[in-house]
Order: structure tokens, then C-alpha cells, then sequence
């Protein structure tokens, strides 16, 4: 019974959201909520505009960072165990490795926007 109670209500409210998804931006359209976003960009221009690197190298150093951040993400069920000492030891490490990097992001100016 239990799991017949959560399948209905899991799928009910499945249906709710996708209902109120596609039925909430139709009730007040006007011509900028219309038009394509560009990331900030005119569409109607020319597709050919030089595009900053800037986005990029910060789009890397996040997903690097970030990716990395998700590495540390085991470590609460790995201090169950009763050796501590490799999993305590790899997270130093892998925190000292961030560390660096983000210090020597840090010196290269390249957590600056502005140049």
C-alpha cells in the first residue's frame, strides 16, 4: 500500500508541475518575453561579433573546481570506517591541490573580469 500511496503521489505531482510549467508562461506574453535570448546578445545582428575568451576561461576554472569539489563529496561515509588515516590523507590532498590552483589562478589575474 505504501508504495502504491508514494507511485500516485510522486506521479500526481509530476503532472501538477509539468501542467504549471507549460500553462503559467502562456497567461502574460508580450514581445521581449517572445524574442529568443541571446546571452545578451541582439539575434537580429551579425552571428559573427568577436566573443570575449573571458567567458571561457571562467567557465572552465568553475566546472574545474566544481568537478573537483564533487570528489570531496564521499568523504562523510568514508569517516564511518575505522582507517581513517587514507581517506583523511586524500582529502588533504586533494584540498592542497585546489589551494594551489586557486591561488595560482589567483596570481595569473584570472579571476579578474576586468582587464
Amino acid at each position: 500500500m505504501n508504495m502504491a500511496l508514494t507511485l500516485f503521489i510522486n506521479i500526481s505531482l509530476s503532472l501538477i508541475l509539468i501542467f504549471v510549467a507549460f500553462w503559467l508562461p502562456h497567461l502574460n506574453t508580450y514581445t521581449e518575453k517572445a524574442n529568443p535570448y541571446e546571452c545578451g546578445f541582439d539575434p537580429m545582428s551579425s552571428a559573427r561579433l568577436p566573443f570575449s575568451m573571458k567567458f571561457f576561461l571562467v567557465a572552465i576554472t568553475f566546472l574545474l573546481f566544481d568537478l573537483e569539489i564533487a570528489l570531496l563529496l564521499p568523504l562523510p561515509w568514508a569517516m564511518q570506517s575505522l582507517n581513517m588515516s587514507l581517506p583523511t590523507i586524500m582529502a588533504f590532498i586533494l584540498i592542497t591541490i585546489l589551494a594551489m590552483g586557486l591561488a595560482y589562478e589567483w596570481a595569473q589575474k584570472g579571476l579578474e573580469w576586468t582587464e
